[in-house]
């Protein structure tokens, strides 16, 4: 259910925003995870297996800005072509392995160096984006932690086992979201 699922969500991807750091947020998804209505068993597998391989944000961030460097060195160098081949090889390749991105603030942008490097796009394009890289992280990690519990209540609908009930009388109002975290449920 989907309000349910954004309010039990709220306060993880906050956290995970102002921290810039998704295991900041571990805890909280943990248990609003299980007052949503997903087993325990498949939070404490789910979460950690996500924070090591469901890196969406890191992903999507990787895409984007990469794909900007490629751009902008378009504009900026005469006779300069990064074609659709190369892009879409360069995107799957990100995408493999962004899996791999460490949880640590900023990793993403070494694996972006190494990517700029390895598909032959000039390395200024990672200064370009320097200047708000703070801010992306902060936004990369909130989706991460947002695709993680995603993949929780995906995982509990899939097995049989997620439990409706639970999740309206837990954040079916706004009323019975404030009271569930506030612990009185």
């Amino acid at each position: 259910p989907l309000r349910p699922f954004v309010r039990a969500v709220r306060e993880p991807f906050t956290i995970a925003f102002a921290t810039a750091s998704s295991e900041a947020a571990l805890p909280k998804a943990f248990d609003l995870m299980e007052k949503l209505g997903v087993p325990r068993g498949i939070v404490s597998f789910v979460l950690p297996a996500g924070y090591t391989f469901n890196l969406d944000g890191s992903t999507l961030y990787l895409a984007v800005v990469s794909l900007f460097v490629a751009q902008a060195a378009e504009a900026s160098i005469p006779g300069f072509h990064f074609g659709l081949g190369q892009q879409i090889t360069m995107m799957l390749t990100l995408v493999i392995t962004s899996k791999g991105v460490a949880a640590v603030p900023r990793a993403a942008l070494v694996v972006l160096i190494a990517a700029l490097q390895s598909f032959g796009l000039p390395l200024e394009g990672a200064a370009l984006v320097l200047g708000v890289d703070a801010l992306l992280d902060m936004a990369r990690t909130s989706v991460n932690v947002m695709g993680n519990c995603l993949a929780s209540v995906v995982v509990a609908r899939w097995e049989g086992e997620f439990d409706d009930a639970k999740a309206q009388a837990s954040f079916g109002t706004a009323a019975a979201a404030a009271k569930s975290e506030n612990g009185a449920v």
